[in-house]
Parts: structure tokens; sequence; C-alpha cells
């Protein structure tokens, strides 16, 4: 039986490619998800994995998630964790505030 690891992961901050936006798509997605229970990473990767298995966002699957850059993969999940600070980082779009346009 193969010994575990006694090497500490890598920081999300380190390993998430620098410049990358998410499609608007996935934006969505990381939000609707993060609304849900308000989860940091990696709480939220779990949140989206299980959306995606019951298409609780627009119907959206694995599959469709796939398709617009939004996979699961373990060697994606630099990218998706940037994409999740960036997205859960920045303020979410609402109505404007009176008296400001």
């Amino acid at each position: 039986m193969p010994k575990a690891s006694m090497v500490a992961p890598a920081p999300v901050e380190q390993l998430a490619p620098a410049g990358e936006s998410p499609p608007p798509d996935v934006v969505e997605f990381i939000r609707f998800c993060h609304r849900r229970r308000g989860l940091g990473w990696p709480e939220l990767y779990d949140e989206m994995c299980a959306v995606a298995s019951h298409r609780e966002f627009r119907g959206w699957g694995h599959d469709e998630l796939a398709v617009r850059g939004m996979t699961f993969s373990l060697f994606e999940m630099p990218r998706m964790a940037g994409w999740v600070r960036e997205v859960v980082g920045r303020p979410t779009p609402g109505p404007a505030s009176p008296g400001t346009s």
C-alpha cells in the first residue's frame, strides 16, 4: 500500500494561471454555485460538481459546461481555481444605486 504524501499542497494562489478570465457563461455558473451556499475554495468545487451532476444551472451538465471551457479534470484544476478566485472576488453586478449612472 503506498504511503500518503507528506508534502502540503500548494496554495490556490500559486496554482492558478494569471491573466485568463473565464467566459461569461462560466462566470454565471460560478456565481450561481457560490450564491447557493457562500462557500469558498475548495468546498465550492464540490458544490459545482453537484450542480453540474444534477443539471441545476440552465439544465447544463458536465458536457455542456465543458463546451464552455469549464471542465472538472484534475489537470484543469489550477485554471478553475483561478477562475473561481477571480469571480468570487469581484463584485456581483446588480441594479444601480439611486444617484448613480
